[in-house]
């Protein structure tokens, strides 16, 4: 039984462009079946195309995004085992390939670089070689990846070009089978040539690892999907209204702690009305600031006295001032008058 899947091949077919000018359109493979100059492919009659196998390659190659490269001598392929640039010689639209039946499948509107009119006028280059996808079963043609100017089409050295096409466009090569034992060994990372018994013990160990992802997904699929508990969960409504409250509280707390260290202060004689503001300020900020600006302040002894020192209210020595407020106009330097001012005007 053949082999069914996909692989690549550097087609024997070439389009002649003798003739001194670029052409826009180009013949990709002939119709009907045909074959590689080096007898490829092996195990089949030869790769096949007609109208109804035309139209599904093109309906692949028309549903690509980008346009589809010609290059030099399929230096594309080479490019990242040499190093050198792969330009590109011109480009076609998977959309603008169309059918000729019994004659082949033509790439329409090609559009040549500048560089590569000049070369093909010059004589430079004078073949055209596709790089087609075809089934391994049936040799159906299934798309044209890319496609070069050479001069020599089908060269020695073809099943390196094949094999590096493959793996470029992510299709499996027929070139040469790898067993499947030595593919599974590549994918598993093994060395190779590993004993069946390291193999089996690396897919076991997949295997498992596999199902305990499976069980953590479900596991959190099913946390997802279930109510939360209210006896270990709240709302965020709720829980950001208690969050609010304790600010409430803690800041009522503040302002009743900072309003008992400024009464505090006055009876102490270590702050003046003047200082009542500041103090409170202060003690809504920084409440353990006012509470060590109170306990280090030296208490003013004429502001614990009598406020009038016996005398009626406005008969002090200061013109009007208390004998307490005198005091506390003196020790801190203040004019008597100018307080009194101060002190009517508010």
């Amino acid at each position: 039984m053949k082999q069914t899947g996909h692989a690549v091949a550097l087609a024997a077919c070439v389009f002649d462009m003798s003739g001194g000018s670029a052409p826009a359109e180009v013949r990709l493979v002939p119709a009907g079946v045909f074959r590689a100059r080096d007898g490829r492919p092996e195990g089949l009659p030869g790769w096949r195309i007609d109208g109804e196998i035309a139209r599904r390659a093109i309906a692949r190659m028309s549903a690509l995004e980008s346009a589809i490269v010609i290059d030099y001598e399929h230096q594309t392929l080479h490019a990242e085992e040499n190093g050198r640039p792969a330009p590109a010689a011109g480009w076609f639209r998977g959309g603008n390939v169309e059918w000729r039946e019994g004659d082949g499948l033509y790439a329409t509107g090609v559009e040549w670089t500048e560089a590569a009119k000049a070369r093909i006028a010059a004589g430079e280059y004078r073949y055209l070689s596709p790089v087609i996808g075809y089934d391994r079963g049936t040799g159906e043609v299934l798309s044209v990846v890319m496609a070069a100017l050479t001069n020599y089409p089908a060269i020695d050295g073809l099943g390196d070009l094949v094999s590096l096409a493959a793996s470029l466009f992510g299709i499996a090569s027929a070139s040469k089978e790898v067993p499947m034992k030595d593919r599974l060994i590549a994918l598993l990372g093994l060395a190779a040539g590993a004993a069946d018994e390291r193999i089996e013990a690396a897919v076991a160990a997949l295997k498992a690892k596999a199902e305990a992802s499976e069980a953590k997904d479900a596991e959190i699929a099913a946390l997802k999907a279930a109510a939360p508990d209210p006896a270990k969960y709240v709302p965020v409504g709720v829980f950001e209204a208690m969050k609010a409250d304790v600010a409430r509280l803690k800041a009522d707390r503040t302002a009743a702690e900072a309003d008992a260290l400024v009464r505090a202060g006055f009876d102490a004689g270590k702050l003046v009305p003047a200082q009542e503001a500041w103090a409170r300020d202060l003690g809504a900020k920084d409440i353990a600031a006012l509470k060590a600006y109170i306990e280090s302040t030296p208490a003013i002894a004429a502001l614990v006295s009598m406020q009038t020192g016996g005398q009626a209210p406005g008969d002090g020595a200061g013109g009007g001032l208390s004998a307490a407020e005198t005091a506390v106009c003196k020790a801190m330097g203040l004019d008597p008058e100018a307080y009194k001012k101060h002190r009517e005007v508010a």
